[in-house]
Order: C-alpha cells, then structure tokens, then sequence
C-alpha cells in the first residue's frame, strides 16, 4: 500500500511539473507601468489588456503638453477615472466618460470633487490599477476587459457614498446625454471634439449595489425629477448609504449603448473583479511570454577589494572600502525591456464591438466581417519599429491592421495617416500605412486583396495635397510651394520606394519602373557640396543655411536630423557623399557635434546626442548606418549608448513621447540584436543582443533564439568578437527574415574591445537603388556682384558630368536649348529654366525667377 502510495504521488508530482512546465513565464513582474510617466513620455499607468478599446486610468492632468494621456506623475491631484486615454502621443484627446467616487453631499465642478493622492498608495501591474483618495479615504481598484472596464471603489462607513459621472470632463463636447435604466444601471453617450474633430462613446454601467438616490445636472444645475438629460455640459451624481463596497463595470462602443451593452454583458458578466483582473493579467502573461529574455548584467558585482594605507616603515593596514550598494542592471533591464514590450502592445486600439459593429471614417455604421477593425495607428513613427515588431510576433493581428486600412480607404477614399477612433486626423507627413502593408506582404502576411491595397497606395500618392502635386511635378517638393518640404521629399520617397518593392512582388514592371524613379527624389533635395539635405525655393538651394536650424522646411527638426533618412538607398547617399569615409564622417560628426540647435525651439526634439535625435523618429535607423561603413563597430557602440542613456526604468525613463509604442518598440528591437532600417527589405541590421538569451516565439510555433554570453561576463562587453548561426561561422552584418522566421539560434560573442579585424571581414547590408536612375535637378544661382548687370550661374547636382540645357524666354528647355557655359546675364525680369542631361536622360526643370 505505501509503495502504491508512492507511485501515485510521483505520477501526481509528475503530472504537475509537466503542466507547470507548459505555462507560459509571467513577465508581468518587470513591467512597471509608471516608466513614461513623467518626463516627455506621455504614458498612462492605468489599466488596459492588449490592443484594448478600453484604457481606465486616473485623470491628473487636464492640459498642457505634458498632459497629452491626462497623467503626470509628479501630479498629486487626481479628479477622477475616465475610460479612454492615448499612450504617448503629442496631442492630447480622449479621457472619455469620468468616474469619480466621493463622499458627503455631492459636489459636481471638477475642482470641488477633485481629490489629493500619493505615491506611496499607488500601484499599477498589467491589467490593474490602485490609488487611494485622500479627501475622502475611498480606495480606489481598477481593472479591465478588451471594451469594457471595472472599477472597485471601498467607501468608508457613510450615509453619502457617491459616484460622480462627468461627461463634460476634459475636451469640448459637441452633445451629450445620459438616462437612468433603473437603480442599477446608467447609459449614455459623449460626442466630442478635440484632435478628433467628431468622436463618439457610448456607454452602459452597472452597479453592483442599487443607489438609493441619483441627480442630474445640466450646466452644473441640478434638475429635479430627470432621469435622462441632453446637453453640452451633462453630469450625474448617484448615492449609495453606507455600501462599505461599491463595483461599477461599464461597457463602451463607438456605435450605440446596446453596442456598449452587449460588450458589457459578453466580457464581464458578472462582479467578480478578481476574476477580472486575473483574466487581465493572463492576457499580459500570454502575450509578453512571445519575447523571453535571460539576463543581461553579471549576476554580481565584482566585490571592491579592500585598499592599503601604508604607515611608516614596512606597515600597512587594510581600510575597509565603502560599500556601494549593489544595483541588479540586468533586473534594470528586463524591467526596462518587458515595459517596453507592454507599452508596445497599448495601441493600435480595437475599435469594432464584439458583434463586429464599427463607426467608420465615414462616420456610418459598418461590420468588420472575418477580422477586427482597429484605430489609433501614430504610423509616422510606428511603421519604423513597432510594426515590423509586430509583423514577427503577432502576424494576425497585423493582418486585422491590414484589413482595418482597407475598409477606411473603402470609407474615406484614402489609406490612413493617423486615424483616430472614427477620424482622419492628417498629422504628421507621408503615407505610412504603405510601408506597413508593403512589409507584411514581404514577408509572408497575404490574406487580404493586395491588387486593391496597390491600387489604394498608387492614389494616396498620386493625390493632390500636402506638396505631391509639387513633389511629381518638378522632383521634390519646392520650398516656393509648401513648408516641411525636405522631410516631405523624403518620406514621400520612401514611400514610394515600398509602392515600387509591391510592384515587384505583384509583377508590375511599368509601376516598377515608374515608382523606382520616384524613390530617388530624395537627390533633388540633397547638396552634393555640403552633403545635407537642403530646401530648394526660386530654382536655388534655401539661404542662408544652417545644418542646426529648425525652421518650416522640417518636421520637427533640422538638416542634421534629416540628412541621412534615405533607407531605401544608403549605398546612393554614401556615394554621393564621395565615399564611405566622407559618410562615415558625417555621422561621426551627427553624433559628436558639440553644435546646438538654433531657429524654432521645440519641445518635442530631445534625447540629444550631438544632433542626434533620439526622441523624436526620423533619428531611429541611424546608429545602424555605420553597418554600411568600414568601421560597423561604431553601430554597437552608439546602440549601447543609446540604450544606457535614453532609457531607464524610472517614471522619466523615456527620452520624448513614446508615441503609441515606437519608442518603446526601438528598444525591445535594439535590445534583441536586430533592426529593420527600411520596412519592406528582408535585411535585419545586427546591433547589440542585450540579453544572455532571448528566446522569440513566433506564431508558426518555431523559436528564434538569440544568445550573447559575454553580457553575463561585464556591462563592458558592447562589441562584437564572432558570430553563429545555427551553430555555424555567421559573416553577415545582418539577418534575413528567412533566418529569423524559420527559427534558429543566432549567438554573438562579445568584448570590450571593438575587433576591427573581425569586423572589416563582415559582408556589409545592401541599400541600393540601381534600377531607373535619375538624373538631379540642377540649381540656378543667383550671383553677387559689384557692378550690373545681374548674373545667374547655372550648377550641376549631379555626382557625375551632364550637359545642362536652359531657356531665358520662359519656354521648357530640351536638349535642343542653348547649353549652358558661363554665367547669363540677367537685364530684365526673367524666368530662366534649365535642365541636365546625362545618357539621354534628363532631369525634371528647374525654375527660377529674377
């Protein structure tokens, strides 16, 4: 009997260490929340599942740039509880529908019910938040489902235990309303304006306790005997008597309050907040388990040896040293990393109900039929690095993406630039859902119509607004016809770089053709004499000219901080710049500049390292450009720079706005070893693994493991010394998606020293467009003279020798012109207009008047 007992417990034990081997490792506990709330990061730590509708997180901030999520936290007032809110963004909106639990008799202007909190009470894990108020000894619990959240409120022993609900909290309201169900239940809907110029949420709350009284207000006046109300400034208190416990669960949608009814109803059907938050906190665990990591520091620092003071003749006494308390870097950077991770996955936001009912961006009512219809897409800055993140560990989400961008093109006419809740907003420059389609298809994600998406992507650039009517028609965008004209050039080339990398795999070749050229615009804005990239405006390069100024012909930045945003033809720029030397140089001084900023003074360029730019996006490929260089070593060493002082695991521990999770996806990238310069190319430029191991799983049930031993050895270990691949010699400074999307074990050895023996023997990445080359506009410059008449010279900016052609008479110049040989003198008002010709091909005209 005893050895049958035995038996059945080994075979007990076993069972359960199998079962507890096949759960997924919780990460949750490196994820804090709090980094990104202080400084410029514009982080919220309330609680959301992945991708989630619904963001339930305190209101602290009501304006300011640093209130863009409606927190900050060095903020000690907290006026209440409100379901929506943007992580990381520069524009504030949402903060919808605020909860707000009091005491004594109820007070409705948010500064008289407004509550004092402190840190020391409050808490934030995935999935779960906690504060405690002051003013009135409420705790305060919050957790949430994919579109709907839960608030748990303990009130102590009162007769007025109240719940304030504003609808007029934060931006302007276009309409309201709200309705008494009956004394368990409260709908509604807000209607409002800010960054979306027309956004709805309904909602549908029910309380785990029946209030024993309620009152409505319009204009901050109570109505007597109301149980529903319309208006601009809508507001509701309900009263419960001594509750002790208090659960409100409330369901949103943008469509209709049955919407929000029936997502209420289908993800928390009962009150069990427990039941929720540990549903919350599942949903974290399963998705941060797709990225592990192992280590990253040594496991203990070398313990400081005790010094000898010599005293006198042939004595010495040992000094004790001070104890430096010891600091845990490799803890520091998981939990920097699993916070990144998390805020990574905060957004895109599901926007369609459980029934598949979405407002589109025609402002109707549509079904997303076989996929989820998802908004808030900051795709500027996110289609650098948290999609092809996403594109490696979550493919069928990017595929809703996917699906999401068609059915606004269907609605709106036009693929989006950053869509939020039902709105077009237009921020920020380019088509950069292009490049998110261009790269999921590349790399094996073809479930949706990619013919319509190509045609999609050809009339997003072939439209006339924001300077592409100026860009394809003279090259670029002229200074003379919009601002941001040099980041539009660039971005705008990109772009169409990707639509020309679809033709190919669609098997287009005019588009190919046409779309290859367009991708070399960037040329037309590139000084082949100083090597910036330069505005052009009446035929001449932009005057006079400072590489550190910021001014209206950049997004947020200067010459330096757009200089080298040419991805999709690094080999082009290095070769126009004279020589990998010369580039090598550039970015040696882009890094090491002790240069300030001039012109426009803007808050949102930070995170500086010379002129580089961490904090703001188009600066996010450029440490890996030494790759192309002979000294590649210099990539490892400004990644780790990088990553040592633009990131830390404290609430300021961001170097600008996360903006929904680029930021953020940078460092989970640059961590793991790996970064994709140009989305919709195969090649993964090497960095710095940061980790001992880190494992990726991906959807096809493979692991791509990548290992680097010497981070357990020093801190110092930051360069390369060899590489393997599935066990092999490895000689690529890149990875292919193939080697990553087919699994295996990528190691690299490091130290301390760079190994530029190694190094100079490593197959370099390619960037280079050589199909359809074009030929750059040429620039007609205005000469300073002492005496009349007025002359103009006309100069190549080509690399290579062109004949240049001209006309004085306003006519298009062909290769029958005049050709040009010395200045021209200018005697009255004239259009002068010239082209280069090289090879029978000529540039677009340039024109300038005088």
């Amino acid at each position: 009997m005893i050895k049958l007992f035995r038996v059945l417990l080994l075979v007990t034990f076993g069972f359960a260490v199998s079962a507890s081997a096949q759960k997924k490792k919780d990460y949750t506990q490196f994820v804090d929340p709090f980094i990104g709330t202080g400084g410029h990061g514009h982080t919220y730590p309330g609680a959301v599942l992945p991708f989630g509708m619904v963001q339930l997180s305190p209101d602290t901030r009501l304006d300011g740039w640093d209130g863009c999520s409606g927190y900050h936290y060095t903020d000690s007032v907290v006026y209440g509880f409100s379901h929506t809110h943007l992580s990381g963004t520069g524009i504030p909106d949402y903060c919808d529908i605020l909860f707000m639990p009091t005491t004594g008799n109820p007070q409705l202007k948010n500064t008289d019910y407004s509550s004092p909190f402190t840190k020391k009470n409050e808490t934030a894990n995935p999935g779960y938040y906690k504060t405690r108020l002051n003013k009135y000894g409420i705790d305060v619990e919050l957790t949430a489902t994919m579109r709907a959240g839960m608030h748990r409120y303990s009130y102590p022993s009162t007769q007025q235990a109240n719940i304030i609900i504003d609808l007029q909290h934060r931006d302007t309201v276009i309409n309201s309303w709200i309705e008494i169900v009956n004394d368990h239940e409260i709908r509604g809907l807000r209607e409002s304006k800010s960054w979306a110029k027309d956004q709805f949420v309904y909602f549908y709350a029910k309380f785990s306790k029946p209030f024993k009284t309620y009152g409505i207000a319009i204009n901050d006046v109570l109505q007597n005997g109301l149980k529903k109300a319309e208006g601009k400034n809508v507001k509701l208190y309900i009263q419960f008597a001594n509750p002790g416990e208090v659960i409100s669960k409330v369901g949103i949608s943008a469509v209709s309050t049955d919407g929000a009814l029936k997502n209420l109803d289908a993800e928390i059907p009962d009150f069990d907040f427990k039941r929720v938050q540990r549903a919350a906190k599942t949903a974290w665990i399963n998705e941060l388990a797709k990225i592990e990591v192992e280590g990253g520091n040594p496991e203990a620092e070398q313990e400081q040896q005790p010094s000898v003071n010599n005293i006198g003749y042939g004595a010495s006494r040992r000094v004790p040293a001070k104890k430096v308390p010891f600091v845990d870097y490799g803890k520091v950077k998981r939990t920097i990393f699993y916070t990144a991770l998390y805020h990574s996955m905060l957004s895109p936001n599901i926007y369609s109900d459980v029934d598949g009912q979405y407002r589109g961006m025609d402002e109707k009512v549509h079904v997303a039929e076989g996929f989820n219809y998802y908004t808030v897409f900051s795709l500027w800055d996110t289609f650098r690095a948290e999609h092809p993140l996403l594109e490696l560990i979550d493919r069928k989400r990017t595929l809703d993406f996917i699906k999401s961008f068609l059915a606004m093109y269907d609605q709106q006419g036009l693929l989006p630039i950053w869509p939020l809740a039902s709105n077009e907003t237009y921020c920020m420059i380019g088509n950069h859902s292009i490049p998110v389609i261009v790269d999921a298809y590349a790399k094996g994600i073809r479930d949706f119509d990619a013919e319509k998406a190509f045609t999609a992507m050809k009339s997003a650039v072939n439209r006339n607004q924001y300077g592409l009517d100026s860009y394809r028609k003279n090259g670029l965008v002229l200074a003379d016809d919009e601002p941001k004209s040099v980041s539009k050039t660039l971005e705008y080339a990109y772009d169409d770089w990707c639509i020309a990398q679809m033709a190919k795999m669609l098997n287009k070749p005019q588009e190919y053709a046409e779309y290859i050229q367009r991708a070399q615009y960037w040329k037309n804005v590139q000084n082949k004499d100083n090597g910036f990239m330069q505005a052009r405006i009446n035929g001449d390069w932009y005057k006079p000219f400072d590489p550190t100024e910021v001014n209206k012909n950049y997004v947020e930045g200067n010459a330096w901080h757009y200089t080298f945003l040419v991805p999709q033809d690094v080999n082009g720029l290095i070769n126009r710049m004279g020589s990998k030397v010369n580039f090598e140089n550039k970015l040696d001084e882009l890094f090491t500049t002790s240069s300030k900023m001039t012109g426009i003074q803007r808050v949102d360029i930070t995170g500086l390292i010379g002129q580089y730019a961490h904090g703001n996006e188009p600066s996010h490929h450029m440490a890996y450009l030494f790759n192309f260089t002979d000294e590649p070593d210099k990539t490892q060493f400004y990644i780790n720079r990088i990553l040592s002082e633009e990131y830390s695991n404290k609430p300021d521990g961001l170097a600008g706005n996360d903006d929904c999770g680029q930021m953020s996806a940078w460092y989970v990238m640059s961590s793991l070893g790996m970064y994709n310069i140009a989305p919709g190319q195969q090649q993964f430029q090497v960095g710095l693994p940061q980790f001992e191991k880190a494992v990726i799983n991906l959807e096809n049930g493979k692991k791509f493991t990548i290992l680097n031993s010497g981070s357990l050895v020093s801190r110092n270990n930051i360069y390369l010394q060899g590489m393997s691949l599935n066990k092999k010699s490895y000689n690529k400074l890149y990875l292919d998606y193939t080697n990553i999307a087919n699994g295996g074990e990528f190691e690299v050895y490091t130290g301390r020293l760079a190994n530029k023996m190694f190094m100079q023997d490593l197959d370099k990445p390619e960037s280079n467009i050589a199909d359809n080359l074009i030929v750059p506009n040429p620039t007609i410059v205005l000469l300073k003279t002492f005496a009349p008449p007025t002359q103009v010279e006309i100069r190549s900016n080509d690399t290579e020798i062109n004949t240049i052609y001209y006309t004085i008479d306003g006519s298009a110049p062909t290769t029958a012109s005049a050709v040009y040989s010395k200045p021209i003198p200018i005697l009255a008002r004239t259009v002068v207009k010239a082209v280069a010709v090289k090879n029978g091909k000529s540039s677009f005209v340039t024109e300038a008047h005088f």
